[in-house]
């Protein structure tokens, strides 16, 4: 009887073991596409667009790209939120400045970019691989369904918009500000015209 058990034991072991070196194949290339930012970003928007083109070849699976764009709204709503939100958690020195005599603090991100990346590069895969089963073709009039993510699209972005001019805050930065300091006039050190 334990030979029995012996077999099924030694039967799974390849596909373990398969599976770890996969995972850590897979990992090691994630881990070096990190500094790539504009190509990861140039992946995605390929993967993306080979999405669409299949969406609207097959003229379908519109719930499915509904789903799609109200997970990436989200995305972005994390995207764009601090990690720290001064209307829901209590402060504990992680804050947002909120006064101009406030100090400092960086700007960090809910869901850094990375993440972002990968969980919306992770969702357009998992809804191109949806539109080849077609119990995720449900019958649905698209217009509405675009109108609606729309509004909801813009209500959301006006909310957070209030929200980062309410705690001044902005998601965005380009690069290390460089303070150059006082420029010095020569206007008036006894240049004469003749």
């Amino acid at each position: 009887m334990e030979s029995l058990g012996d077999d099924a034991a030694t039967a799974v072991a390849p596909i373990a073991k398969w599976r770890n070196d996969f995972s850590r194949t897979f990992q090691y290339y994630l881990d070096r596409s990190t500094p790539h930012l504009a190509e990861r970003w140039l992946g995605t928007l390929a993967v993306a667009a080979i999405y669409v083109l299949r969406v609207y070849v097959l003229q379908g699976f519109y719930i499915v790209s509904y789903g799609l764009g109200i997970y990436i709204l989200n995305l972005l709503i994390g995207f764009l939120s601090p990690k720290v939100d001064p209307e829901l958690e209590v402060l504990d020195g992680a804050s947002l400045p909120t006064k101009d005599s406030d100090e400092f603090k960086p700007f960090i991100r809910r869901l850094p970019e990375f993440k972002f990346w990968y969980s919306i590069t992770k969702a357009l895969c998992m809804a191109f691989l949806m539109t080849f089963f077609s119990v995720f073709d449900v019958p649905v009039f698209w217009p509405i369904l675009l109108c609606y993510w729309v509004v909801l699209f813009v209500l959301t972005m006006k909310r957070q918009l209030m929200h980062m001019i309410k705690y001044k805050y902005v998601p965005f930065s380009m690069g290390k500000q460089r303070y150059t300091g006082k420029k010095t006039s020569t206007s008036g050190l006894g240049s004469t015209v003749d």
